[in-house]
């Protein structure tokens, strides 16, 4: 597709699915239930996380996730007793269960208290490093610094095995981006959204390829920096914002093998 082509549907399905009709069914809906950043950091950071399968059922289990955590998220994390960390036991999304949620929380615990918070860590790190890549690998390690059982760990995309860290990439863009359609959040301003990385699972893979956006065959960390580069031709200074049009292209049935699900 010629380049005044592909940059006009790009911008055409963004326009379509960039609006605040897009919440309902996404997983964003769940840290949108709350106004404190503290709350939708946690809450979108716990979303992102099971944010694989059938879109519903994610959005489901999500709000499941917060009424556990008893519609407080920020509050669960620094004040739950080992009796109210033990309920979290009967959670299940897929191959994450309750222990999994357990060791999350308890990891962010260390991370709110060593740091501040989710975001104060990324913007701290994030100013010193300025790129993602390395600070990506360094919220890795500071989230497992402290005991859990190894199984949880495979629940979060390590870049320096080469992931392509969709779902950490999927919670940068609302944390990150900010325009005035009202989807997601601009919390983190010490972050420039032209440093941020495309989310690139299955379907965007599908559909980037198709689109002549993404020429290399696997989905990893090496896909998501060529994507992302090329949708930096379109806009330098906000490139995910096409995340919403490959979306999109897949909703509007553009490509019959993309199903809607979040791969």
């Amino acid at each position: 597709m010629e380049p005044a082509l592909l940059k006009e549907l790009l911008e055409t399905l963004y326009d379509r699915y960039n609006r605040p009709e897009f919440i309902a069914d996404d997983p964003i809906a769940v840290p949108h239930r709350f106004t404190e950043q503290s709350d939708r950091e946690i809450a979108g950071f716990l979303a992102a996380t099971i944010a694989w399968g059938n879109r519903r059922s994610i959005v489901r289990n999500g709000h499941r996730m917060m009424l556990l955590m008893d519609n407080a998220p920020a509050d669960f994390v620094r004040h739950a007793s080992p009796h109210e960390l033990a309920q979290l036991a009967s959670f299940a999304h897929r191959t994450f269960n309750g222990d999994d949620l357990r060791d999350f929380v308890v990891a962010l615990r260390g991370i709110m208290t060593q740091y501040g918070g989710i975001g104060a860590f990324f913007e701290q790190r994030y100013e010193v490093l300025h790129d993602l890549r390395p600070v990506l690998a360094e919220f890795r390690r500071a989230f497992f610094a402290g005991p859990h059982a190894p199984r949880c760990e495979k629940h979060l995309s390590s870049i320096e095995r080469g992931a392509a860290c969709k779902r950490l990439c999927m919670y940068l863009r609302w944390m990150v981006r900010r325009d005035d359609r009202g989807v997601d959040f601009g919390l983190w301003r010490r972050i420039p959204m032209s440093a941020l990385y495309l989310p690139l699972d299955l379907h965007v893979g599908v559909t980037g390829r198709a689109l002549g956006l993404l020429t290399r065959r696997q989905n990893d960390w090496r896909a998501v920096e060529q994507i992302t580069a090329r949708l930096r031709e379109f806009d330098a200074e906000d490139p995910v914002r096409y995340d919403f049009s490959l979306f999109g292209a897949g909703m509007d049935g553009y490509f019959k093998d993309d199903d809607g699900s979040i791969g």
